[in-house]
């Protein structure tokens, strides 16, 4: 089908550009220095990880697209608080999303910039670059800026002339880049007897339990039954039929996980990289000791934090996605309802209450894969695959909404040529 074809090759063809660009390096690095840099911790790591190993090159995309998914979450948490921003995004039409699409943007940039300005300052702290005037760190933070700016150009462009999300496809690719190193660092491992052939199956096979579990958690859904009322439309009447409200099992994704870790890491580097320098600088660097002495990813506390924070951010982001009383007021208006259940507020408690159940599932599951390869790492020994199952996550959830979106467009053609005939 060649629609189909061209927008697959599309999207190949920007996966092609992406990894390109992961090999433009930024001018100046000095590379001992840099991964010195890259070993004080773990926030480098995590937007390594999302961005396809672009920040261990220091390549012009090394800060991913991640500023682009904050203003995206921010902006989609404001449309609920702010009356002026709801009321665009639900009777704006067209008009309203694109404006609210624009001022993503602008606050992308904002945020670009300030992770940029903050990531150049504590390089050139840590003498990463051989030149440390100030003309040369305002290139690097305009650099990095216009990285994460292009990248989400290329993921619109995904969205417009491809196929699925075009943000959540460079993530996806992003992490898939860094699987053929995760392998063969682990198979080194295993051949130089760091870890045994028997730890290495049992992780292959809760990595393959992990897989089925996610798509079971993406695919499951809690069906409520719907019933609509008789209409007479002139001077015919139809009859009610039956359909049903697809609550999905994990509507919050993989954002709650993204939550957790950012807030987990970033105030800690953030201290470790204001610790270094400036006034106040022994006080931060204190706190920096001492959150890496309690709060490192191997610890206790850490995973602890980390889970609930995981269950407490499935649980808002849930509620911030599924409007309840939208849908109770969408079916009060078609003439439709729940059977056994009276229009109104009763079927927003009723919602509320299947809601509060199929949540509390998913955010008990997210957490404890939040947590699943600190264990791993304990029990098995393999240090080799960072954040496994939440990169299994990714994948398997960007996998199977794009094969829906495929599935679906097969379908639309099929349906026009069953209508021409």
């Amino acid at each position: 089908m060649p629609d189909i074809r061209q927008r697959v090759l599309f999207v190949f063809g920007a996966f092609t550009l992406f990894v390109f660009m992961i090999h433009v390096q930024i001018p100046n690095v000095n590379e001992a220095a840099w991964q010195r840099e890259l070993s004080s911790g773990t926030f480098y790591n995590f937007l390594g990880f999302l961005s396809g190993g672009a920040l261990q090159k220091l390549s012009v995309i090394a800060m991913g697209i991640t500023p682009y998914i904050n203003a995206s979450i921010i902006m989609q948490l404001m449309t609920v608080v702010l009356p002026n921003l709801e009321e665009m995004a639900k009777k704006g039409g067209e008009e309203g999303r694109r404006k609210i699409g624009q001022y993503t943007r602008w606050l992308t940039i904002v945020l670009a910039l300030v992770q940029a300005t903050m990531m150049t300052r504590a390089m050139s702290a840590g003498g990463v670059f051989y030149d440390n005037t100030i003309v040369f760190q305002l290139f690097v933070i305009l650099t990095m800026v216009a990285g994460t700016m292009f990248l989400m150009w290329l993921g619109e462009q995904i969205s417009d002339r491809g196929i699925g999300n075009g943000v959540s496809l460079i993530i996806f690719i992003g992490i898939v880049l860094r699987y053929p190193t995760y392998v063969r660092e682990t198979v080194t491992s295993a051949a130089g007897g760091g870890v045994s052939v028997f730890n290495l199956l049992i992780f292959i096979a809760i990595a393959l339990i992990t897989i089925i579990s996610i798509i079971f958690l993406y695919q499951g859904q809690r069906r409520v039954p719907v019933q609509q009322a008789r209409r007479v439309v002139g001077r015919k009447m139809f009859a009610g039929r039956s359909t049903y409200i697809p609550l999905r099992l994990n509507n919050a994704g993989v954002i709650s996980i993204i939550f957790a870790i950012s807030i987990l890491l970033l105030p800690q580097q953030a201290l470790n990289w204001f610790g270094r320098s400036g006034q106040g600088a022994g006080v931060m660097a204190n706190i920096s000791n001492f959150l890496g002495a309690y709060f490192s990813p191997n610890s206790f506390w850490y995973n602890l934090v980390y889970f609930i924070l995981v269950v407490v951010f499935t649980f808002f982001y849930s509620a911030v996605v599924v409007n309840t009383r939208d849908i109770a007021d969408n079916l009060k208006k078609s003439g439709s309802f729940v059977p056994g259940i009276r229009p109104g507020q009763p079927t927003v408690d009723y919602i509320n209450r299947i809601l509060l159940r199929i949540t509390t599932a998913a955010a008990i599951y997210l957490g404890l894969l939040a947590v699943l390869p600190t264990t791993l790492e304990r029990g098995l020994g393999i240090t080799t695959f960072y954040l496994g199952s939440t990169s299994l996550l990714i994948v398997v959830g960007v996998a199977l909404d794009t094969m829906t979106q495929i599935e679906a467009r097969l379908a639309m053609r099929d349906y026009r040529g069953f209508i021409k005939r």
